[in-house]
């Protein structure tokens, strides 16, 4: 396992200080707020250890509220909505400074037959054909408007190999695409055989570069490159099939519209052996700096 990974799976080991309340921390980020994907996956950490354990997470619906202070303890307060016979329902408000920061709702289901039907997985290479961010990154250097971005964007990816299929945003600024972005994904390292553990990581993964899409209908490079300012809105996941985040995972986004200042962004993640695992939903503020 990384040393990178070793960190980010400290970070999602919540301190429990009451039977309902657990306490996090956060890890440095490129901006100057906590990280929604570190978020979202704390949330769904406190929720999951309130659950039993033969019921898995089958969807989640969050709301970021305010900017994390990346400084300070975040404070998360677990809500027992529901317990049935098949579903578990969690709500979790996280508080930073006397304020809530993020709001999740979490659904859980204990194992049942049913009927199955999936979509079919999309055409895409070999990961391992792919560059590495280490690799990729320093050739688009100057396209950012700080040279330290590179370094702190592959260190900020270090416990994750996130590659991309095609050029990411910011290598082609200026050129309006196809608003559709495919990246592989999986964690540097083993994982243990804990199914909450890997749909918090896949959680975590999932605000990395959903609205990708967006920027590229328009040819906009993205923050680092200084043509958009923006942030997460709400997110929603769904669980479909049992899926390892250490194993490649691919990750298939688009986006149908954009409007009013804010972007959408729609994805479904495959296993590398074609089963859908999980389909996301983003909706971020997208600005374009006034001059």
């Amino acid at each position: 396992m990384s040393a990178a990974l070793d960190s980010l799976l400290d970070l999602l080991d919540l301190e429990q200080i009451e039977r309902d309340i657990f306490r996090g921390t956060s890890r440095s980020s490129l901006v100057p707020r906590v990280f929604g994907g570190q978020v979202a996956a704390q949330a769904l950490v406190a929720a999951g250890r309130t659950v039993p354990a033969d019921r898995s997470a089958h969807s989640l619906h969050a709301y970021f509220l305010r900017a994390g202070d990346p400084g300070a303890p975040i404070v998360y307060s677990v809500d027992r909505i529901r317990d049935g016979r098949s579903f578990t329902t969690r709500r979790v408000v996280a508080v930073q400074h006397g304020q809530p920061i993020f709001h999740l709702s979490a659904s859980f289901q204990t194992y049942e037959e049913g009927l199955e039907h999936q979509a079919p997985m999309p055409p895409a290479p070999d990961p391992e054909t792919l560059p590495t961010a280490a690799q990729m990154l320093p050739r688009h250097a100057d396209r950012f408007r700080d040279p330290g971005v590179v370094d702190r964007l592959i260190e900020a990816r270090a416990a994750v190999d996130l590659r991309y299929v095609d050029e990411p945003p910011f290598a082609t600024v200026g050129e309006p695409r196809e608003p559709r972005s495919q990246v592989w994904f999986r964690t540097n390292g083993k994982l243990a055989d804990d199914p909450l553990l890997h749909v918090c990581l896949a959680t975590y993964v999932s605000d990395m570069t959903l609205l990708d899409s967006v920027l590229l209908a328009h040819g906009r490079g993205g923050w680092t490159v200084g043509d958009v300012v923006g942030a997460s809105l709400d997110h929603a996941m769904w669980f479909h099939r049992p899926f390892r985040a250490d194993e490649w995972l691919l990750y298939d986004q688009e986006s149908p519209s954009a409007s009013g200042g804010r972007g959408l962004g729609q994805a479904r993640i495959h296993t590398q052996d074609g089963r859908l695992a999980i389909t996301v939903i983003q909706e971020g503020v997208i600005r374009v700096p006034r001059a």
